[in-house]
């Protein structure tokens, strides 16, 4: 571990743990080539299924004895909190999927999104890795770690009318999430605040610099 870390796991189940996360990118993936409808139907009971799992092992020793002999080693302490009984963060990823695919343009839920899989991952390992100067609440290393690789995403992921202007919505919104995955830790899920912030920040920026594409935002073709 480093001098900065916020982290409650071995490094090497941290690893296993963000692998397991990128495979979350399938939800925008197939959300590019899905209704809103389609997928909130498909995200729905899946996020329902997952809370009452996760909540279930809490009250039912059977379920959660192998709920932890499963993914145990993957679990920071606070998800395995008997009394405060959170959620852990697959399931956080479930509810934010849902509650950006509700709330956001679909083209914002893709930047947004995708950032979160690719780039709290990113922050995570390089932080924990190699953080060593304090910036905020976690490492600069991990922050820029985040930043960086979250402008890559912002270069690959759907645009409306790849306008110059819409590269600058999304690195000055990637920016913003990288300051809401840092100073999230400790009050609130950063699989929730990340593409909530950087989601609603785009729409607010499409809408001040490109309002005829903000007409078109909720339902652009991509």
């Amino acid at each position: 571990m480093t001098q900065i870390d916020n982290g409650t796991i071995q490094y090497r189940d941290e690893v296993v743990r963000k692998t397991i996360h990128l495979f979350s990118l399938s939800i925008p993936i197939l959300y590019y080539y899905l209704t809103k409808q389609v997928a909130l139907a498909i995200l729905l009971p899946l996020t329902v299924l997952s809370i009452v799992l996760d909540i279930g092992r809490y009250f039912y020793p059977k379920l959660g004895n192998l709920f932890y002999f499963i993914f145990g080693f993957m679990l920071r302490s606070h998800e395995k909190d008997h009394k405060k009984r959170n959620l852990n963060g697959a399931t956080y990823v479930l509810v934010s999927a849902l509650v950006c695919v509700i709330i956001l343009p679909k083209v914002c839920f893709l930047t947004a999104f995708s950032v979160l899989i690719v780039s709290d991952s990113s922050a995570a390992l390089i932080g924990r890795k190699f953080g060593r100067h304090k910036f905020l609440f976690k490492s600069l290393e991990g922050t820029m770690a985040f930043f960086i690789s979250a402008c890559l995403v912002v270069f690959f992921t759907p645009k409306i009318a790849l306008l110059p202007a819409e590269y600058m919505i999304g690195f000055f919104s990637v920016a913003v999430g990288a300051i809401a995955e840092n100073v999230s830790y400790g009050w609130a899920d950063d699989n929730l605040t990340i593409p909530l912030s950087i989601g609603l920040t785009m729409w607010i920026l499409y809408a001040i610099f490109l309002p005829k594409l903000t007409l078109i935002l909720p339902n652009a073709p991509i």
